[in-house]
């Protein structure tokens, strides 16, 4: 069994979320949680009733304070540094939903000089452009634009910079060597970052002047920051942020670790129909037997077929559907290809209707943007 690794910069190994549970100390989405939840939405995002999201941390303080007509905020992000892949849209897809279905605004980061700091090669000429690309694929997902806000750290510094100093006067390097792996070659601007990044879980308390509670969706290797986050926020008389964690989309190529920007392993929003089937037919791993003759006796295993996996994350929202592609799959009936070829052709759909709104999304940035 390869050796698992779960870090905001690595993911790699057989992931064992049972164990990342324990170790950063969070607490499993149970039946109950589920039914409180469904209380308010009516009906469950196939994501939570499948365990795609697993774990959070004070959901309960959330739903009381929403109870109490406290209505939270949601703060997700993305580095702009290259291209918005598949295993992005997964924590987007269901942020939207809690948008939709709680009514409340969404704060959306774009931490530009974080790949400037972290990453050697990367000019800001380069992130530029990465922002421009990653924000008409956030906008083409639908997000309410009265109720959602961009903001990218240097064109809001004056917005953030004196919150994130207060956040700093509170982290000691110590700290941040302990969370990140930082070292003393490490420049001092990645020391600094984890402030930047602490300050949209409170900065609509900040504007509005009074404490509104927080909600952050992520996926679960993006969980030390925002564990530092909820150690420091307390002593600025600010609320802990909340969190719900999500897990990783595999890469193409098997079910170990989460999708990558590597050509091979994932699907891009911008690919063409041919390259997705290309993609899907080359390089998706199945679980499928050697020959057809031996599948069709001996069936596949869809916990390890990428495609199948694929449907049940993101593209197959159907219970009864994915169940009957379940025991097809599994008594032989169904071949690798014929499952390929379902996953084919929920993702070009998919991307043919994402990649209209893409464009439309062009006029559409200056309404996200956040201005005073």
């Amino acid at each position: 069994m390869a050796k698992m690794s779960v870090t905001p910069w690595e993911v790699s190994g057989d992931i064992n979320y049972d164990k990342l549970v324990k170790e950063f100390g969070l607490s499993k989405i149970d039946s109950k949680m589920l039914e409180r939840i469904k209380k308010h939405t009516k009906e469950l995002h196939p994501m939570l009733s499948r365990g795609i999201f697993f774990a959070h941390r004070d959901l309960n303080w959330i739903l009381d304070e929403y109870e109490k007509g406290n209505k939270f905020f949601l703060y997700t992000g993305r580095a702009p540094s290259g291209p918005v892949h598949l295993g992005h849209i997964l924590v987007w897809e269901f942020t939207k939903w809690l948008q939709e279905k709680f009514g409340v605004e969404l704060w959306f980061q774009f931490p530009d000089e974080e790949k400037f700091l972290f990453k050697q090669n990367l000019t800001f000429e380069e992130i530029d452009k990465h922002l421009h690309d990653n924000m008409l694929d956030i906008i083409a997902l639908g997000f309410d634009p009265n109720k959602t806000h961009f903001i990218i750290d240097t064109q809001h510094a004056n917005l953030m910079y004196k919150e994130a100093c207060k956040v700093a006067k509170k982290i000691t390097f110590s700290n941040v060597k302990a969370v990140f792996g930082l070292t003393n070659e490490s420049n001092i601007g990645s020391i600094f970052y984890t402030s930047m990044q602490a300050v949209p879980a409170f900065l609509p308390s900040v504007l509005k002047k009074k404490k509104i509670p927080c909600l952050i969706p992520h996926a679960v290797d993006q969980d030390p920051h925002f564990r530092l986050t909820r150690d420091i926020l307390p002593k600025l008389d600010h609320y802990k942020p909340a969190s719900i964690q999500s897990s990783f989309i595999p890469p193409l190529t098997g079910t170990k670790g989460k999708m990558s920007s590597s050509k091979e392993s994932s699907i891009f929003m911008t690919d063409t129909p041919e390259e997705v089937k290309k993609k899907i037919n080359k390089y998706a791993f199945s679980g499928g037997q050697p020959t057809t003759e031996e599948h069709r006796k001996k069936g596949g295993n869809p916990d390890v077929d990428v495609s199948f996996q694929y449907l049940k994350m993101f593209f197959e929202p159907d219970n009864k559907k994915l169940k009957k592609i379940e025991q097809d799959y599994k008594s032989g009936k169904m071949l690798t290809g014929e499952l390929k070829q379902i996953l084919i052709e929920k993702i070009n759909n998919f991307l043919k209707q994402h990649q209209k709104k893409r464009k439309l999304a062009e006029n559409q940035i200056d309404k996200f943007i956040y201005s005073a």
